[in-house]
């Protein structure tokens, strides 16, 4: 589209826009592609909870932040999903190895952590119909791993941010308690929600902007990373009620634990895609059009 062509979001344009967003999410096919990351986030997870947790952890402590982490994965996926994974990242974790087992362990845990941001790369550039590379070079696929490294660090980052906000949270809603005991539940889900929505706009506003090969107005970003912000902590809210009432992992047995992980990420991918696939239709409606990047082509609709 061309600047001739641009027009002015109206809020009455929001119920066609979603209208737009599902039928377009349905086309590119979310469930496979939720299925395909969820299955490189298992391969995943080990990797990128231990470079997160030591990262994080020179700063804040290890024990406290997988305290933290272990807390959450309780709060989505139950308490014996999160012994598991904290069991997991234990045994990944022992230091009762050579200097070659260890290197090689670094290796492998970077390169395992980065496959599920490498996939998630490759899953937005078809929802927004930007092309592949005719072929994947050497220097192409370290350039994606890299890349997807940094996301890593920066999640890190946004983790440690997080925990200091929430750390004067504690602090304020004790002095707020003090002085309207009533109303500190409500004024502390309200504080909570807003932290969270906010910390996870600048993730997806990172991985919106930088991660897919293509080109996007910080514009179009914004207004897409707040939108899919909204939608995932709503759905965490919501899957955290169906795993908790249903367990779905149950009847699996051992790999229970895997199970839930598949379910959790493979719904969580489908809200985020479908704010993917709304920022792309809002970015074509209104002139705002997600170019590729160079040496990319534009895939036909």
């Amino acid at each position: 589209m061309t600047e001739a062509n641009t027009k002015t979001f109206k809020i009455q344009d929001l119920p066609s826009l979603i209208v737009d967003t599902y039928k377009a999410w349905d086309a590119s096919d979310p469930f496979r592609l939720s299925a395909v990351v969820a299955y490189y986030a298992v391969l995943s997870m080990p990797g990128l909870l231990v470079i997160i947790i030591n990262l994080v952890g020179s700063v804040w402590g290890v024990e406290i932040v997988q305290g933290k982490l272990t807390d959450e994965i309780s709060s989505a996926l139950g308490r014996d999903a999160a012994e598991s994974i904290q069991t997991m990242m234990i045994e990944t974790q022992n230091e009762n190895k050579s200097t070659m087992a260890t290197i090689l362990g670094i290796a492998t845990l970077i390169y395992g952590a980065t496959g599920v941001f490498y996939h998630l790369q490759l899953s937005l550039n078809q929802i927004w119909q930007v092309g592949s590379e005719n072929s994947m070079t050497f220097l192409k696929m370290l350039w994606s791993r890299a890349r997807s490294f940094a996301f890593i660090l920066a999640m890190g980052f946004l983790l440690l941010i997080s925990f200091l906000i929430t750390a004067a949270i504690s602090v304020l809603t004790d002095y707020i308690q003090s002085l309207f005991p009533d109303l500190i539940v409500y004024i502390a889900f309200v504080m909570d929600f807003i932290v969270s929505v906010g910390i996870i706009t600048v993730l997806f506003a990172m991985i919106f902007k930088f991660l897919p090969d293509a080109k996007i107005r910080w514009k179009t970003v914004w207004i897409g990373a707040v939108i899919t912000s909204v939608l995932f902590v709503l759905g965490k809210f919501l899957l955290g009620l169906y795993f908790g009432e249903a367990n779905p992992g149950s009847t699996y047995g051992a790999a229970g634990t895997i199970v839930l992980i598949l379910l959790w990420v493979s719904y969580s991918c489908l809200i985020l895609f479908f704010g993917a696939q709304f920022t792309w239709v809002y970015a074509e409606r209104y002139g705002l059009g997600i170019q590729p990047s160079s040496k990319k082509e534009k895939l036909k609709a």
